[in-house]
């Protein structure tokens, strides 16, 4: 016996505890290095004026708080991430789910179908914008000859932020199925064969059913995606142009972001903005862990 009265450990647990620990140090020292160091570095920087040329910073406080407080752009960009995130995140869950759900079941070419949708999450960011930007272009693209419309579906002000949420919806979409195929597998299929022997459709074994045995798997999803369509930038980014009228009522936060640290090299208040979208996302984060106790069902 040890003198603080717990056991020894035995050398099979003292291997167990040093092996754990080489598996996940490569994944803590990522994290450490990439997300860690950087988030104090950025708020650091943020009580700071980037000097000329990036050299020289100067202390300034919460002087850059202030101005983001007070700056107009900062709150439209808000509010138009929070446009792209009510379009993307309902959206890419509920039509993944229904996806899941009917590619969960034996069928032909359901390996094939799986594929198809997943692919999205394959294609490199770049392509898919362009692809896209020839779909909503004004003047010869395929939505609007072949329904013959004359709308400007990314240059619009009031509906650019929407299509590029069309675009986060289709290309996430793969990913959120997988993750509720994963979940699906785990649900005992006897639950289903005594919901259909005492007389419940499909319709009810889904909402009295699945989606409850599933909560746990929606809940994950749902504030994986909360926090992706908040930090959307690449879609913006590849499918708005610089000259493009309807840029202030899209650009995110994350762009307007990117737009004073590395156009204006103007990092300090680009970290004071960062660090404003940090603080939002965590007390959503938060409400959410909150609000799961009422609707998450663990096993």
């Amino acid at each position: 016996m040890a003198k603080s009265g717990k056991p020894a450990r035995t050398s099979r647990e003292k291997s167990e505890f040093l092996w754990g620990w080489m598996f996940i140090l490569p994944t803590v020292i990522g994290l450490i290095v990439l997300n860690i160091i950087p988030i104090f570095q950025t708020i650091y920087q943020s009580f700071f004026k980037t000097g000329d040329f990036g050299r020289g910073n100067i202390f300034v406080g919460v002087e850059n708080y202030v101005k983001v407080f007070g700056d107009s752009e900062v709150w439209q960009s808000l509010i138009n991430t929070f446009k792209y995130a009510i379009v993307e995140v309902p959206f890419s869950i509920a039509i993944a789910l229904v996806l899941a759900v009917l590619l969960n079941r034996k069928m032909k070419g359901r390996s094939a179908y799986r594929t198809i949708i997943f692919l999205p999450m394959v294609a490199a960011p770049a392509a898919v914008a362009m692809v896209w930007r020839w779909l909503f272009n004004s003047d010869f693209g395929l939505l609007n000859n072949v329904f013959n419309l004359h709308v400007k579906w990314v240059s619009d002000p009031r509906i650019a932020v929407y299509s590029i949420a069309v675009i986060g919806v289709w290309s996430i979409l793969g990913y959120n199925m997988v993750l509720f195929l994963s979940g699906l597998q785990e649900i005992p299929h006897d639950y289903y064969e005594a919901a259909q022997i005492d007389g419940a459709t499909g319709v009810k074994s889904f909402f009295h059913i699945t989606i409850p045995l599933l909560s746990p798997t929606i809940f994950f999803v749902l504030v994986t995606r909360v926090i992706g369509s908040l930090q959307v930038f690449d879609l913006m980014y590849m499918v708005m142009d610089k000259s493009n009228p309807a840029l202030e009522k899209t650009q995110s936060l994350v762009y307007l972001f990117y737009k004073y640290a590395f156009i204006n090299k103007n990092m300090g208040y680009g970290s004071a903005i960062v660090v404003l979208l940090l603080v939002i996302t965590m007390i959503i984060t938060v409400f959410q862990m909150i609000g799961q106790k009422k609707w998450v069902f663990y096993n």
